[in-house]
């Protein structure tokens, strides 16, 4: 209603008894508005009306500007109407509710309604009989007996022909082998396994779509050759192409788990079962018009028959790891429960390293090689999140403790027991980087030949230079002056060969050579 329409009801409502307060309320309007109201008489409520109708906009002088935009996009939206402006005009002040209602009364008189894009859907008749089957999870946050919040996940099967439904339930995240481990019990419910099962890009199932050739994890494609089982897996973003789990897992949130108090999980999962014989399959249909539970009496003659090469014991037992896959990341960490743990320093790949973790007994998270099945270490599982919890074995190669890095540096010496000494000079000046300080002379000791690097121990031991950084100076130094020495060693002193004839006197002419005793007389100043 309109300002005069709401002038006139609060005076007929103060008529019928109401207070103040319950009049605002009632016409959804605040006790200040209402007071403003019941200070102006009629005459003075219509003067306001007809000067609020004359009064002129802030956005008034861009009218024409908005207009234009409506008229060209006609989906265009306030918010994006309101960027537009404000970047044309960095000194505009105004609400995004000023500019909402100001589009609003342009597109109503101008006759411009907004454009909206809906999806298009086709009904799509129902797969025969055993066709297929739909997979998806679930997750909710219920409340224990003492309140507090407790997160479950779930993992829900349905037949798409009968609507036939299965669901199971876990107290944390799905593993690889918990779902292998649920369709195992979910064949066992319907009796059979269907010819298609339908998934979303879970990463417990497919690793990459890849245009249609699917690359599933390593353990599900085991067991999906082990059952033969086809699989067909949705486009990402398109959860309308499974529609029917879509639905079934909106249905155990808000029919089966919504405002239950959760005790324990067994008992959870017993009453989830209770609920899909009472309701999930034994209520008539929305669509279908018939129970479930009727139509799958009639389906299951149809679903593939359970051989017997692989049963819930076979997998228990089978070699496949309860593991979930995570992707490496740049700083060597991996990411779950929203925390960051850490993987040794070097697993990082550029183009994707997937490792392998696996949840034992709730407590630990223990982390393997996706290739090679490598144990690369375990962390205790954290509270909380955004955290990082390292493993300090980890951060740089501890295999082998300093004593053996030092036997090692040691033995690529001509003279290791001189290096040994040498070593143990440098343990005792620098104990804090004895590490960086083999890592040093470790690699001198690969860029140079023996020969220099033991010159350069020895000057080192003679000088006492006892850093690796010096170390490295003194092999500098050894092969700048190898050059030099090279070159003496390799001078002959070939005979001069005189220009004339007659020169040749002159060369074979010896200066007279005197005792040295003649010049210390001649220092002395003593004479002959």
């Amino acid at each position: 209603m309109d300002k005069w329409e709401v002038y006139m009801e609060i005076y007929q409502l103060l008529k019928q008894g109401f207070s103040k307060s319950a009049v605002a309320k009632k016409l959804n309007i605040s006790r200040t508005t209402l007071y403003h109201y019941l200070q102006r008489s009629p005459e003075e409520m219509t003067s306001w009306l007809a000067s609020t109708k004359q009064r002129q906009k802030k956005l008034d002088r861009y009218r024409e500007k908005i207009l234009y935009w409506i008229q060209q996009h006609p989906d265009i939206s306030a918010s994006q109407i309101q960027d537009w402006l404000k970047e044309g005009d960095p000194n505009l002040s105004v609400g995004e509710s000023t500019v909402r209602q100001y589009v609003r009364q342009l597109r109503k008189e101008w006759k411009i309604p907004k454009e909206i894009s809906y999806r298009q859907y086709e009904a799509v008749p129902d797969p025969p009989m055993g066709q297929q089957a739909q997979v998806d999870f679930g997750q909710i946050r219920v409340k224990d007996q003492q309140g507090k919040e407790v997160q479950l996940y779930f993992i829900a099967f349905v037949l798409s022909h009968s609507r036939y439904k299965y669901k199971e339930w876990l107290n944390r995240p799905f593993t690889t082998r918990d779902v292998i481990q649920a369709h195992e019990r979910a064949f066992e419910w319907f009796e059979g396994i269907p010819h298609e099962i339908v998934y979303d890009q879970d990463n417990l199932i497919v690793v990459s779509e890849n245009a249609g050739d699917l690359i599933l994890t390593a353990e599900f494609e085991a067991y999906r050759r082990e059952r033969n089982l086809t699989l067909h897996v949705c486009r990402k973003a398109d959860p309308e192409s499974k529609g029917k789990i879509e639905n079934v897992v909106g249905f155990i949130k808000h029919n089966f788990a919504k405002h239950r108090t959760f005790l324990h999980l067994d008992l959870w999962n017993e009453q989830g079962r209770e609920w899909l014989k009472r309701t999930g399959n034994g209520r008539v249909h929305n669509t279908t018009k018939k129970r479930p539970a009727d139509v799958f009496e009639q389906e299951k003659t149809h679903l593939r028959p359970i051989s017997t090469c692989l049963d819930s014991a076979c997998a228990e037992a089978s070699t496949l790891t309860n593991s979930i896959t995570r992707t490496v990341r740049k700083d060597n960490t991996i990411l779950y429960q929203s925390n960051r743990y850490t993987v040794p320093c070097g697993t990082y790949a550029p183009f994707g390293k997937t490792v392998q973790i696996v949840i034992k007994e709730g407590k630990e998270l223990w982390i393997y090689d996706s290739e090679t099945g490598k144990h690369l270490g375990k962390h205790h599982i954290a509270e909380g999140k955004g955290r990082l919890i390292q493993n300090r074995n980890h951060l740089r190669d501890r295999t082998k403790g300093i004593e053996a890095y030092i036997d090692r540096v040691t033995e690529q010496f001509e003279q290791p027991e001189v290096a040994r000494e040498f070593l143990a000079y440098i343990r005792k000046k620098y104990p804090r980087y004895i590490r960086d300080q083999l890592q040093i002379i470790q690699a001198q000791l690969a860029q140079h030949p023996p020969s220099i690097c033991s010159q350069a121990l020895h000057q080192c031991m003679e000088l006492q230079l006892y850093s690796a950084s010096e170390f490295t100076d003194v092999i500098g130094h050894l092969k700048r002056q190898a050059p030099l020495n090279k070159n003496d060693e390799n001078v002959q002193l070939r005979p001069v060969q005189a220009l004339h004839e007659e020169s040749h006197s002159v060369l074979r002419a010896q200066a007279t050579k005197r005792d040295i005793q003649e010049y210390i007389h001649i220092l002395e100043g003593k004479r002959k």
